[in-house]
C-alpha cells in the first residue's frame, strides 16, 4: 500500500457542501496520494455520491478547499475516469461491449466529421484507439465477451466493461460510485479484486463510493466515512472503531471482527439492517444506519 505523497492527488481542507439549502456534509480533511484506494463510507443520503460530484466538479463545495490533481475540480478532463452508479442495460440492447468501452475513448467526438486534410493522422489515430481499447480489455478481463451484446452480459461482466470504459483514456485518478452494487457475493469479489489490482498494477488512484466496505477492506488505504453531517478520515483501522463511529453517530456503536476478518457494526437503538432488500426501496434506506456502511450480519 502507498502512503501519501507530497504532492496528494486529491486534497479537501475543511470542506463542507450544500443540497436544497441543506448541509449534508461539513469539515471533511482528506489527502490521498498517488496510486492510493480509498473508500466512501455511510449509509445512503449521507452525500457520498455527492463527494464524488464535488470531486468531478459537477456540484462546488460550500466552504473549504477542494483540489484534484493540483487543481480545482472539473479542470482535469481525461485525467480523471468515473463510472458513475450502476445502469443497466436492456436485454434486447444490440451495442457491443467493445463499442462500449469505445464511448470513453470517443464518445463525446460523436457528430464530427473527420476533415479529409487530416485523414492520414485520422487513421493513425483509428489505429491507436483500436489497440488501447483492445489493451483496456484485455485488462480488466473482457476479451472473451467484448463483441457480444452488452445487454446479453452478465452483470459482472457489463461491470467490467464499464471500468474499462472508464480506463481507456488512461486516467490518474478513477471515481467509482457503489461498482459492486447489485452484484451477487462473487462478482462483487471479483470486481473488487479487479479495482484493487489496477490500483496496484497500473498506479491508479482509485476513490470508490461503497455501501459494504468487507469486499474491498483488505485492499484499502484509507477510508473517508460520512454520518450525521459529520465525517472522519484515515485507515480503515482508525476509521471503522467503536468509539470513532458512536462519537459520529451520537449513539453507541460496536464494531466486531469476524473469524474470517470481516467487519460486522452493530448499533442501538436502530433495527438491523436489511442489506438485501434495500435496492428494492431506496427510500426506505435514507434513514442513517452505521450498519448498512459496512454490512452488518443479519
Amino acid at each position: 500500500m502507498t502512503a501519501v505523497a507530497c504532492d496528494p492527488l486529491i486534497t479537501l481542507h475543511d470542506a463542507s457542501v450544500r443540497v436544497g439549502g441543506r448541509t449534508l456534509w461539513a469539515g471533511v480533511e482528506l489527502a490521498v496520494g498517488a496510486g492510493e484506494f480509498v473508500a466512501v463510507l455511510g449509509p445512503n443520503g449521507v452525500g457520498k455520491s455527492t463527494l464524488v460530484k464535488m470531486l468531478l466538479g459537477v456540484l462546488p463545495a460550500a466552504t473549504g478547499e477542494v483540489r484534484v490533481l493540483g487543481a480545482e475540480p472539473g479542470r482535469s478532463g481525461h485525467r480523471v475516469g468515473y463510472l458513475p452508479q450502476r445502469r443497466s442495460f436492456d436485454a434486447s440492447l444490440r451495442m457491443r461491449g467493445t463499442d462500449i468501452v469505445r464511448l470513453g475513448w470517443d464518445g463525446d467526438r460523436w457528430g464530427i466529421p473527420v476533415p479529409r486534410v487530416g485523414r492520414g493522422r485520422a487513421v493513425g489515430g483509428r489505429r491507436a484507439a483500436d489497440q488501447r481499447i483492445a489493451d483496456v480489455i484485455e485488462l480488466v478481463g473482457a476479451a472473451a465477451y467484448a463483441n457480444r451484446p452488452i445487454g446479453q452480459c452478465s452483470g459482472g461482466e457489463q461491470q467490467r466493461l464499464l471500468i474499462a470504459q472508464a480506463l481507456v483514456r488512461r486516467p490518474e485518478l478513477l471515481l467509482l460510485d457503489e461498482p459492486l452494487d447489485s452484484l451477487d457475493l462473487p462478482n462483487q469479489a471479483a470486481v473488487a479484486a479487479l479495482i484493487g489490482r489496477i490500483c496496484r498494477e497500473e498506479g491508479v488512484t482509485v476513490v470508490m463510493v461503497a455501501h459494504d466496505v468487507n469486499p474491498i477492506l483488505s485492499r484499502l488505504d484509507r477510508v473517508v466515512y460520512l454520518a450525521e453531517g459529520g465525517a472522519v478520515s484515515g485507515t480503515p483501522a482508525e476509521v471503522i472503531t467503536g468509539p470513532i463511529l458512536s462519537r459520529l453517530y451520537g449513539t453507541p456503536v460496536e464494531v466486531l471482527h469476524t473469524s474470517d476478518g470481516r467487519l460486522v457494526v452493530v448499533g442501538q437503538p436502530e433495527a438491523p439492517a436489511r442489506h438485501a432488500d434495500r435496492h428494492a426501496d431506496r427510500r426506505a434506506d435514507r434513514r442513517a444506519d452505521p450498519r448498512a456502511a459496512t454490512g452488518s450480519a443479519r
